[in-house]
């Protein structure tokens, strides 16, 4: 039996859904409304409080989000788009769709988010937007970041797909930038199978992105089949088909209710994890600055190469023998070969990325542990640690 087949195996994720989700789902099926409906309309609202944003528009995905949220504010061919280089593809996907230039600042390693030094170096007069990503749910240093865009005249679009839930100082990611992009894929703090969500103050924004999420027609579905809509419609772009779901809306209802106490909890199992492993000279555990709340999406810790015998992929075999699901975030960008080979990224430009990517994984971190969980990874990591260590 492999390692991940055990009965006690201990996955990389698992989401929290409650009874109260379930029942919710059921109540939609017997609803009648399977597709963008009257949930999706509260869900979009209940959002739009908790993120401070007078405007939300649930979507199909976290990428959708991304991608209409560059498409609202007119970024298209001869554009630059500066985005971190340690982050999934999606971001750099968008920006190609719409047929603009992805341009790679290198990270900061206590946080691994974007450096907004690098953002700097990176303008040119091409460049549109930036696109910073909250890697593992701790905010980028914004202050900086939106100083630079005002001064250059930058559209800012959040990749917040690990941070809701986070906040700089008071106030909530989702009110930080110009527009605002959540993920709810399965393993996400808050999870409705697939899903995302565009944030924004500004209405421009919000009422393009309406548009283009279905079709490009100029009203939307649930509008048109509602008591006293109208069947008229007008194709005014050529938009995507990239609505959110009543069934998706039922399980985020209550996902974002239980959000709160779900973050808590991922602060805890954080705890305990620093606490367990603080004193390993073998590994280097994340940081939070002292100005945000971090949402832990992730619990990304580094193993220190030169302590170590092994390297970071024997590192993972050896917990997966003990039980332990473990993952990388992310393969950096400019390492794709799409992107090396389109691009022209190369490694030596982001030293401090790949630092951090050839030490980094990212241990198991969800409400559904518990703590006897987090200490079984605790003792896997130590056990692992002073069996190879030099």
């Amino acid at each position: 039996m492999s390692a991940e087949g055990r009965d006690d195996f201990l996955p990389y994720n698992r989401p929290l859904i409650g009874e109260e989700e379930i029942a919710e789902v059921v109540d939609t099926l017997r609803s009648g409304w399977l597709t963008t409906g009257p949930k999706t309309k509260r869900f979009e609202e209940d959002l739009a409080r908790y993120v401070a944003a007078p405007h939300v528009l649930a979507l199909s995905s976290g990428t959708a989000a991304l991608h209409l949220g560059l498409a609202a504010a007119g970024i298209g061919p001869g554009d630059e788009v500066i985005t971190s280089a340690l982050t999934f593809a999606s971001c750099a996907h968008v920006i190609v769709h719409l047929g603009a230039t992805p341009v790679l600042a290198d990270i900061r390693e206590d946080d691994f988010n974007i450096d907004p030094e690098s953002i700097a170096r990176l303008i040119t007069p091409k460049t549109r937007a930036l696109m910073p990503v909250h890697y593992a749910g701790q905010p980028c240093r914004m202050d900086d970041i939106i100083a630079i865009a005002r001064t250059n005249r930058l559209f800012v679009l959040d990749d917040a797909a690990h941070a809701i839930g986070a906040r700089h100082g008071e106030r909530p990611v989702g009110s930080l930038a110009d527009a605002t992009a959540f993920s709810f894929y399965a393993t996400k703090n808050l999870a409705t199978g697939e899903g995302g969500a565009l944030a924004t103050a500004d209405p421009e924004i919000d009422a393009r992105a309406r548009v283009l999420a279905l079709h490009g027609m100029n009203r939307d579905a649930w509008r048109r089949y509602e008591a006293g809509g109208s069947w008229y419609y007008e194709i005014v772009e050529a938009g995507f088909k990239y609505n959110f779901t009543d069934i998706q809306a039922a399980l985020g209802l209550h996902q974002l209710r239980r959000l709160e106490a779900m973050t808590e909890r991922r602060a805890a199992l954080a705890e305990r994890y620093r606490r367990g492993l603080a004193d390993l000279p073998e590994v280097i555990l994340p940081q939070v600055r002292p100005e945000v709340r971090h949402a832990w999406h992730l619990y990304p810790m580094r193993i220190r190469p030169a302590a170590l015998r092994i390297d970071r992929g024997r590192f993972i075999e050896l917990l997966t023998e003990r039980g332990i699901g473990t993952s990388v975030h992310f393969i950096p960008l400019y390492r794709h070969p799409y992107y090396r080979e389109n691009f022209g990224f190369r490694p030596e430009d982001y030293p401090v990325t790949e630092r951090v990517y050839e030490s980094i994984i990212s241990l198991p971190l969800y409400p559904a542990m518990t703590d006897a969980d987090a200490d079984r990874v605790v003792e896997a990591v130590r056990a692992v640690a002073r069996a190879e260590r030099r």
